[in-house]
């Protein structure tokens, strides 16, 4: 599948960006380990955060679709699992095999999981061996550091406190979820704070857990079934923000964006890059959230680095390498060595396909320096990574021509409206699907 993607004068109107992935996750796993129904709302229903319903159901949850993003999930609490009948294909997210190992690791039967080649790639080691610490079997794949992975759990596992060398939610959060059933409360450090979305949830279906410093605790017990509503994601809203800085004549309103602090990141880069975001209708039902209007702006460079701001962003860098391509200067990506293990190598695939579209960009370990100029149209590859084939489409939005961005099924993994919101945006067909 391709975009054709024509360059637009105007971006005008209001929209509503997906629910947030990493709630979604949060919100089935929980649920199917909860006592009682829980009913989410506004779950995203792209293909990374329904393999995570998937993966609940083949361990025997009963999940209901009520309605679109609105879910019945009736639990049978910590012990109410069951070992599945055939292996759980958690496709290409990564959010969905470590968050599960990390339930697995609690519970005291088989599991094997796999995923799509990408997946298959991406490093296990940071969460099997806190998991092993506690007492699961995990085996695999070069030393159980690669899917597919094979992982026996516990009914008892060990109350550790886990000092991780990496700031990663999804490390933290499969710890914490190992200990609900643990025999005394456990504990995650982290070098810098990640993202709070796994705290603030397990908090919401009535477990006890703080944060001192760099430092959860969470209390083991049973989870109290609840009502979620997942907020918008502002990872798919950073797409739309970046479009409406850039394009000639745009203003754009996004409502029900999640702004968690822990997430904002990109917000905080922006605004010193000098985009115009107005933030308004503040309400918080978890998770805070806000609507967000962007409006055109002359972007100047800046420097995107540091323990407390790369963890708040990391997924954004694609979409913010397009707003560095267009900006005044060279800005300065630093400290952000994970991006070489995602979806794809980020660093490499954003020096390559910009550089395609004709940005210079220095490419480096950790980062990148990035020398805003102009763009212009050019084939390019998303390499199989959602987030680099929406951050080429947003570039292609002011190029000199026509681009086409080969590789774009992976789009559906997080934002399967994408191209029609900019579309209706645009008010023409800026974006044309083709098989």
């Amino acid at each position: 599948m391709k975009f054709r993607v024509r360059p637009v004068a105007r971006l005008h109107g209001e929209a509503e960006v997906p629910g947030d992935k990493s709630v979604s996750h949060r919100s089935a796993l929980l649920g199917a380990l909860a006592e009682g129904v829980t009913e989410v709302q506004g779950y995203l229903e792209a293909e990374d955060c329904l393999r995570t319903i998937t993966a609940v159901q083949a361990l025997g949850a009963e999940v209901t679709r009520k309605g679109p993003g609105h879910y019945r999930i009736a639990g049978g609490g910590l012990r109410g699992l069951g070992e599945p009948a055939d292996v759980v294909d958690c496709g290409n997210s990564g959010t969905t095999a470590r968050l599960l190992a990390g339930v697995l690791a609690g519970q005291p039967f088989w599991t094997m999981l796999t995923g799509d080649a990408s997946l298959r790639r991406r490093p296990m080691g940071r969460i099997a061996e806190p998991l092993r610490q506690m007492g699961a079997t995990v085996v695999g794949r070069a030393e159980g550091t690669r899917l597919p992975l094979a992982i026996r759990g516990t009914a008892a596992p060990k109350a550790i406190h886990y000092a991780s060398p990496v700031a990663s939610a999804q490390v933290k959060s499969a710890v914490l979820l190992a200990g609900l059933g643990a025999e005394g409360p456990v504990r995650v450090t982290e070098p810098a704070p990640s993202r709070d979305h796994s705290e603030r949830i397990l908090r919401r279906f009535g477990l006890d857990v703080t944060t001192a410093d760099r430092t959860v605790t969470l209390t083991p017990g049973p989870l109290r079934a609840t009502a979620v509503q997942v907020p918008g994601d502002v990872s798919s809203a950073a797409f739309l923000l970046v479009a409406a800085a850039i394009v000639a004549d745009a203003r754009v309103t996004l409502h029900r964006v999640g702004v968690n602090p822990t997430r904002t990141g990109v917000l905080d880069v922006l605004q010193a890059m000098g985009a115009t975001i107005a933030t308004s209708q503040a309400a918080d039902e978890g998770e805070p959230t806000a609507s967000l209007t962007a409006t055109t702006t002359a972007l100047r460079a800046t420097t995107i680095g540091g323990a407390q701001l790369i963890p708040r962003l990391i997924d954004e860098v694609p979409v913010l390498a397009v707003a560095a391509a267009v900006a005044d200067g060279v800005t300065v990506v630093r400290d952000a060595t994970e991006l070489r293990v995602k979806e794809s190598d980020r660093i490499a695939a954003i020096a390559r396909q910009l550089g395609r579209m004709g940005t210079v960009i220095e490419e480096r370990p950790d980062g990148m320096a990035i020398t805003g100029g102009r763009l212009h149209g050019a084939a390019v590859d998303s390499g199989g990574d959602h987030r680099m084939a929406m951050a080429l489409a947003i570039a292609a939005l002011v190029a000199d021509g026509e681009t086409l961005i080969d590789d774009v099924a992976c789009v559906s993994t997080s934002y399967p409206s994408f191209a029609a919101t900019i579309n209706a945006l645009a008010g023409t067909t800026a974006i044309t699907v083709e098989g």
